[in-house]
Formats: structure tokens, C-alpha cells, sequence
């Protein structure tokens, strides 16, 4: 376990605030905040922090003060940091002008793209760069030995992995989210189903989505449980997988599948112990954790290959397919053999992908007389942040 200290991100934004404006968005305590004030300082000339209550109100109230305050500080051509700007959206005409009048470059960070988007507010066109942060990811915590269970049991929000009670962690995060995330978007006169909702979503983690159902054990309508879970997404709570549908041999199917951004409060919300390896929750938790590497990769990485999976009508199913290259199939298994094959071994008879990797847990990577790839699980997300997984 790594002291409770700052540990270096993998998210790289130096370089794009050199040449432009940029937005951060991510979860509240993915570490954004932390991450401006120790790998940004010596680049930020200005910081606003609207969590700041006091001065919410006042740029609120006067939107100008940004620039009153950049004028009386003389700023020009260098960074201005203004942490949870979706608190405060009116203050992106004040950015747009200085950005315009002044070459500031701003970083700008959120925790909903909900909020920035409601109104017509003005997104600064392409003026500005976007990146999301995520919790931890391989290459910020690869030297701290940890192990699977730890990961499921903590998740990789910072303050919950770094923790000697994650769960306290997780439970005080689920109930912020829900005290002032959730109540920000308008939900607060339905906030006790909107409880059961997260519940329920979570039960369903890593499935494909079934409106009807969910609505139905919530006690809501169809269209409600539509709305929720795009205020899921719109917040970064969670994501949508869409299936493959470029298969040319069988009928492809599905619908998309549903990840929250950390398997911690996944499992909170879930309000279950961390799952045994002998239960069948152990592979979709580990299964959740492959699609969060990948994702926050791509992201970081600034790669625009498509994530989705591929299912068909006769029940083969690939976890993972990274653009049209790359099949990836996970298993919480030390010894593969021909069943855990199935679905990567159909996906090869479409002649699409260029690799097939199952990532499982058997303790030496090998290939297969059919060309899988097994590996073991550090070593496919040592290969893949060293961008050894898609060329």
C-alpha cells in the first residue's frame, strides 16, 4: 500500500495548455483539484475554486469579476485554472473574451457536462481541448503490489484506495453524490426512487441495459429510467457500451451495456461484501475493471478508436473490441481452456480483428496454436499503457 501522499496522474495536459484552452472533466474526487495544485503550479497564474461559497455567489452575481480580477492582475498569455465550472457556466462568456483578447489559456474543470450544455451555454467552439479524469489507473499504482481483491473492495477513487476504511469512503461519496450532484440536476422531489435506481443500475453493472425492467422494479416510467441514466452519463458516473455491429457470418445483437466509473462505488451502491472468487460476481467485477483501464487509456492516450462489444443471436459474446483491431475476452480463470475460447474463437471466423487476447489470471502470458493471445492481467495493462495493445 502506498503512503497516503500525492501520487502521480497519467493524465498528461501540460503540453495541450501550452497550446490552448482545455476542459477536465471528471467525478467529484477523481483528483482533479490535487492534480492542478501539484502538477500544474508553476504553469497556473490564477486559480478560482467555485466549490468556494463566497465566491460562487459573487460570480454569480457578476460574471465580470473574472475578468476584473485578470485585468487587475495584468494576465496575458498563461494559464487560468477555474475548478467546477459547471457551478457557474455563465462565467464561459468572460473565458471566451479572454481567450480572445488576452491569449489566456484556462483550464477548466467539472464534474457534469450536463450542466455546461443546458441553455445553449457557450462551449468555447474549438477553442478549447477536452479530457476526462479518471480514479487510479495501472501506470499511478503498478509499484503498490496491490491485488484484484483490494481493487474490489476499495475501488480506485483516490481517497477510498488510499484509505484504512474505503467503505466509510465509498458510503460518504454516494451520499455527497446524491446530496448535491443529483439535487443539482432536478431529481431532489423524486430523490428516494432515484435512490433505488442507483441500486438497481448497479445490480445490473456490466449488463446490457433493460429500460422496461428497471423501471418496473423501480416504480417509475420507462422514460424516467431513460433520463436517470443519462444523467448517469452526463454526470461521469457511468458509461454506455454500445455493441459491435460490423459482423459479416452472424447476426449481431444487443443493446448497450452499462459501466459505472469505479468498481468501490459500484459495490457500495450495490450495499454487497466484496465478492469471492468462486462467485460469479468476481468476473463481472473483474470484467468492470478491463473496461475502466481501457477507457481511461483511450482517453488519456487522446486515441479515437471506438470501444464496444460484440454479441450475437446464438449467444457468442466478446467483451471488449478496441476500433476494428483489437478483441479482448476476460476471465478470472489460472488455467484457460476451450470454453473460455468460445466467443474470441467465433469473432475470428468474421475475419475482422487483428488480435484476439483473453486476459485471465494465469501467471505467464503465451499464445495459442489459433494465435490468442493469453495473458495475464498486469501484464496486458503493462503492455497496453506502454501502447503495445493497438498500434
Amino acid at each position: 500500500m502506498i503512503n497516503e501522499q500525492y501520487v502521480h496522474r497519467a493524465v498528461r495536459l501540460k503540453e495541450q495548455l501550452s497550446r490552448k484552452s482545455q476542459f477536465l472533466l471528471g467525478p467529484r474526487m477523481t483528483g482533479k483539484s490535487s492534480y492542478i495544485r501539484n502538477e500544474l503550479s508553476d504553469m497556473v497564474k490564477l486559480y478560482w475554486n467555485l466549490l468556494d461559497g463566497r465566491l460562487r455567489m459573487r460570480a454569480m452575481a457578476d460574471p465580470a469579476l473574472l475578468r476584473e480580477e485578470v485585468e487587475a492582475r495584468n494576465l496575458h498569455d498563461c494559464v487560468v485554472a477555474i475548478d467546477e465550472i459547471q457551478k457557474v457556466p455563465q462565467l464561459l462568456e468572460e473565458v471566451h473574451l479572454l481567450i480572445e483578447e488576452r491569449n489566456i489559456r484556462f483550464l477548466l474543470t467539472g464534474s457534469s457536462a450536463r450542466k455546461l450544455r443546458g441553455g445553449g451555454v457557450n462551449l468555447l467552439g474549438g477553442r478549447a481541448g477536452h479530457m476526462t479524469m479518471h480514479p487510479f489507473v495501472y501506470p499511478e499504482i503498478q509499484d503498490t503490489e496491490y491485488s484484484l481483491d483490494q481493487i474490489f473492495a476499495s475501488g480506485l477513487l483516490p481517497s477510498a484506495f488510499l484509505s484504512r476504511n474505503p467503505d466509510q469512503e465509498l458510503y460518504d461519496y454516494t451520499t455527497l453524490y446524491l446530496a448535491e450532484e443529483i439535487q443539482a440536476e432536478g431529481v431532489t422531489r423524486k430523490l428516494a426512487q432515484f435512490s433505488r435506481f442507483l441500486e438497481v443500475a448497479a445490480l445490473s453493472n456490466t449488463e446490457m441495459l433493460n429500460f422496461t425492467n428497471i423501471a418496473s422494479d423501480v416504480g417509475v416510467s420507462r422514460q424516467t429510467v431513460t433520463d436517470w441514466y443519462q444523467i448517469l452519463v452526463d454526470t461521469l458516473i457511468g458509461y454506455q457500451l454500445s455493441a459491435y455491429r460490423k459482423g459479416k457470418k452472424r447476426k449481431t445483437y444487443g443493446m448497450p451495456k452499462f459501466y459505472f466509473f469505479d468498481l468501490g462505488v459500484a459495490r457500495i451502491l450495490q450495499n454487497t461484501p466484496t465478492p469471492m472468487k468462486a462467485q460469479s460476481e468476481y468476473g463481472a467485477f473483474f470484467e468492470q475493471y478491463i473496461f475502466m483501464e481501457l477507457r481511461s487509456y483511450l482517453d488519456y492516450s487522446q486515441r479515437r478508436e471506438a470501444l464496444s462489444y460484440w454479441r450475437t443471436t446464438s449467444g457468442f459474446e466478446v467483451d471488449f473490441i478496441l476500433g476494428d483491431t483489437v478483441a479482448i475476452e476476460t476471465k478470472t480463470t489460472g488455467h484457460v481452456d476451450a470454453r473460455d475460447l468460445k466467443g474470441l474463437k467465433a469473432l475470428g471466423e468474421e475475419g475482422i480483428c487483428q488480435r484476439y487476447i483473453l486476459v485471465c489470471t494465469e501467471e505467464r502470458p503465451r499464445t495459442l496454436g489459433n494465435g490468442i493471445e493469453v495473458m495475464p492481467w498486469k501484464y496486458f495493462l503493462q503492455l497496453l499503457w506502454e501502447g503495445k495493445i493497438i498500434s
